[in-house]
């Protein structure tokens, strides 16, 4: 820590006692955060406010040509850390107390330090945080195909690629750490990685055309999907977790596409028959995980045939008994009734 880190430190700290004392529960530093001996970070990066007027203490500067932003972060807001919804995960995993209002106040913070670390060791839980990440890398993608512009197309794939590294980093039970010796350094440490993720990561960089861009961005999230399927939990486990009434509520809803679609292949409609076989597919795909759902039970357009729509109507009672069967063996009843009487008298 150099001499103007430690003197603005102090600076902070001083203020906080004299003029905020009531009103700031701690003020936290960052560890293996500043870059060059620039001591950003280190001196203070943030606060955490008790009441309303403790948020007035937030300002940014600049000192010796070194930028300091010395806001704040609620306690909402660190949960959501904890919890990694969040994405700053650094600023948790890495913070390192100044100040502390009340013992109370240090012991909340110490116990939200500790749920992260929890939460990076529970290999289903960081499973739901590497599928949204996966998520929002896919959904960029999208954007990217259709960018024309060199700038926005590196923009979306410098994106692209931080999400995915996240995923690396999340399936090692871990969190990308020191940014002064950069991702690609970081990345080296860990046990596991993707296939060629750095090689393709460094084309990201290195490339000079919107098209070497594109390419480099799919290979690294097609890289990242198979090692997601590598490293995914035991879905029996999974299953535990899942809420069957929720599931129930998906499928009520959903009924009237199964029902639908076999009207379709029984009247020979292939052109609404496939549409509405494409949204059963895509809903399926979006809950698997959250459902549980087998993947040998995911299946339904493949079994479309344009010239035989016996097939996937055949395929679709399958589907629809399985889903039926999962809510009903879980202790969830299905909220139907056989006739428009039955409904009435239920529902008054």
């Amino acid at each position: 820590m150099n001499n103007t880190t430690k003197k603005l430190g102090e600076w902070a700290i001083n203020k906080i006692i004299e003029e905020y004392k009531d009103d700031i529960a701690l003020l936290i530093a960052l560890e293996e955060h500043s870059v060059n001996d620039d001591g950003h970070g280190e001196c203070f990066d943030y606060f955490v406010p008790a009441t309303k007027r403790g948020h007035e203490l937030s300002q940014t500067f600049i000192v010796e040509g070194i930028g300091h932003d010395l806001y704040p972060r609620t306690w909402e807001r660190m949960e959501r850390t904890a919890n990694l919804i969040d994405k700053c995960t650094i600023c948790l995993g890495n913070a390192k107390i100044l100040y502390y209002r009340s013992e109370e106040d240090k012991e909340r913070f110490l116990k939200l330090k500790e749920l992260l670390l929890k939460n990076l060791n529970d290999s289903e839980f960081m499973y739901k945080r590497v599928l949204e990440n996966l998520d929002n890398a896919m959904k960029l993608y999208q954007t990217l195909m259709f960018e024309n512009e060199l700038y926005r197309v590196r923009t979306a794939a410098g994106y692209i690629a931080n999400y995915l590294s996240d995923i690396v980093f999340y399936l090692n039970k871990t969190y990308f750490k020191e940014w002064r010796n950069g991702l690609t350094a970081e990345l080296r440490k860990l046990k596991y990685i993707p296939d060629n993720f750095e090689e393709h990561y460094e084309y990201i960089i290195k490339a000079e055309t919107i098209d070497e861009i594109k390419s480099a961005s799919y290979l690294l999230i097609d890289t990242s999907r198979k090692f997601i399927s590598i490293h995914k939990p035991d879905i029996k486990s999974l299953k535990a977790d899942v809420d069957y009434n929720e599931f129930a509520g998906w499928y009520q809803e959903l009924s009237l596409t199964w029902r639908r679609l076999r009207f379709y292949c029984n009247t020979n409609n292939a052109e609404q028959a496939f549409m509405d076989a494409c949204s059963l597919q895509n809903e399926l795909i979006l809950v698997k995980d959250e459902y549980g759902i087998d993947e040998d039970k995911l299946d339904l357009l493949g079994y479309f045939n344009f010239e035989n729509l016996s097939i996937i109507h055949k395929r679709s009672l399958e589907l629809e008994d399985y889903v039926i069967e999962e809510i009903e063996k879980n202790g969830v009843k299905i909220n139907k009734y056989d006739t428009i009487d039955e409904f009435l008298k239920k529902n008054g």
